[in-house]
């Protein structure tokens, strides 16, 4: 990457563009930032490859709408909505979630204090950031820059990307994905800095959901590649073998090579590793990753005998064992591990690139991986042969297994599966549909004749609501408020391109 990329800043959260988040405008200043293949964990790790047995990798998702609900109608964050409406349904927690987003910011130099070796994967989605910015709830961002950026505590601390406004990836438009992605990359790098963003190689998607159409599965993994991103976490039971059966239980903890191959015949991978099913707050918040580790062992891969890991992510502020049960057990499982073996040996706490840099290190090679492909996808390519397959055939086999099987479907998976971000919610899909199309029938060709475009006030605002409007929780919480909210974002961005 160039020199200048590690000391070249993105401007300041600024309110010179409108009050807008910075979501576009430094295309190839973050391309120069993250394109790159350089280690990112092992100068620093303080793990050896030959001491450990196993390891148990823990991620926090956190994510807060941004909702049309201000006192004239702002873009605001829905925490902000709950602080200023603390008697409607849990509202109440408002507080409790912001210290949750906080915490981790002081629990990290504690336990390193103490003579810990902790490690923690981050996810926060671009709406949270936004929504703490117009907060001004610096102490929440100060907390975390502290363990993000001053290198005490860098080893300690992953950051996994994200679509910026918490897209469910099988009902986005396939041209919108990239943009998530650069969106959150660009807003991340705004708060914490260019140096902060390098680090960031692993991809955490919303809800855990995989699509499993062949064609937006491919194009979603050559968007993480294009963007810098070198590994995925997957749920367990999102992604099947190539001869459709399930995972090995040996294969859940080790890295995967995930395949996809679109409706052309044309295939791409990336590395995956494995959410395992259950749940997820309940076993995050009391550790139980660390005592699934504790139960296994090396397992050899081509040449190499690498350490399993035991990989779980969880919401970090729902519910009340995340809220009372996880600071708790959080400081007791790693005193136990400091005083039985100081965190280095054996049994290890690893974040998912320091992993994935070890096993590498020591001649693990990607292409001895286990190889998955999203859930349902063997049943397309036993009829349609990839080497001659063409759109026309990868549909008519999708449309022939939709008649004959009710339970076939196209709708990807994710860790909430008994729910459906497609069915009954055609009063959002089909606006957030147009809006995008529209988007894109105006912004593309401009975009390709002068790439400042990305840096006018009007493409920043009209991106921004086309972003917001593919958020999933307006397809979460069932029809009434939230999906009001997403008919005035979509009335806000189409008034904006029609102008």
């Amino acid at each position: 990457m160039p020199a200048t990329a590690s000391t070249t800043h993105l401007p300041v959260l600024n309110e010179s563009r409108s009050g807008f988040p910075n979501i576009c405008g430094w295309e190839s200043e973050i391309d120069a930032v993250v394109l790159h293949n350089e280690p990112i964990f092992l100068p620093t790790t303080n793990l050896q490859f030959a001491d450990i047995t196993a390891g148990f990798a823990c991620a926090l998702h956190m994510h807060q709408p941004t909702i049309p609900a201000g006192g004239n109608g702002e873009l605001i964050s829905n925490l902000q909505y709950m602080f200023e409406h603390p008697h409607d349904g849990d509202n109440h927690n408002a507080g409790a979630f912001a210290w949750c987003y906080s915490r981790m910011g002081q629990f990290i130099p504690e336990l390193v204090e103490q003579g810990c070796n902790p490690r923690i994967m981050l996810d926060y989605s671009g709406n949270l950031l936004w929504g703490l910015h117009q907060m001004g709830r610096e102490d929440v961002l100060n907390n975390l820059k502290r363990i993000t950026c001053d290198r005490a505590y860098q080893p300690h601390v992953e950051w996994l990307g994200t679509m910026w406004s918490h897209a469910v990836i099988p009902s986005t438009p396939i041209p919108d994905i990239k943009l998530h992605i650069r969106a959150w990359q660009h807003y991340f790098a705004a708060i914490f800095g260019y140096d902060a963003l390098r680090r960031v190689k692993g991809f955490s998607p919303p809800e855990m959901h995989l699509p499993n159409h062949p064609d937006t599965l491919f194009e979603y993994i050559k968007a993480l590649k294009e963007c810098g991103y070198r590994w995925l976490m997957v749920q367990e039971h999102s992604v099947e073998q190539l001869d459709g059966s399930g995972l090995t239980q040996d294969q859940k903890y080790v890295p995967n090579r995930l395949v996809a191959r679109n409706s052309h015949g044309e295939t791409i991978s990336i590395t995956a590793l494995i959410k395992t099913q259950g749940s997820d707050t309940k076993l995050v918040a009391q550790m139980q990753p660390y005592f699934e580790a504790k139960g296994r062992g090396k397992q050899q891969m081509g040449e190499v005998s690498v350490p399993s890991v035991v990989t779980q992510i969880a919401d970090g502020e729902n519910g009340g064992v995340m809220m009372n049960e996880f600071p708790r057990d959080l400081f007791r499982i790693y005193h136990d591990i400091r005083e039985q073996s100081g965190g280095r040996t054996g049994v290890v706490a690893v974040n998912g690139t320091e992993y994935l840099e070890l096993i590498e290190a020591a001649g693990a090679n990607p292409e001895d991986y286990p190889t998955c492909q999203a859930v349902q996808q063997h049943r397309i390519w036993q009829r349609v042969d990839p080497n001659s397959a063409t759109p026309e055939a990868v549909e008519t086999a999708i449309a022939t297994l939709k008649q004959e099987d009710s339970q076939f479907h196209m709708d990807g998976a994710s860790w909430t599966n008994h729910m459906s971000w497609v069915q009954g919610y055609d009063n959002v899909l089909d606006p957030m549909r147009k809006l995008s199309v529209a988007f894109h029938e105006k912004y593309d060709s401009q975009r390709q004749q002068d790439p400042a475009t990305t840096q006018r006030p009007d493409y920043l605002e009209a991106l921004l609501y086309n972003l917001l409007l593919q958020t999933s929780c307006f397809r979460y919480w069932g029809q009434g408020m939230w999906t009001d909210f997403a008919r005035e974002l979509y009335r806000r961005g189409e008034a904006i391109l029609k102008r």
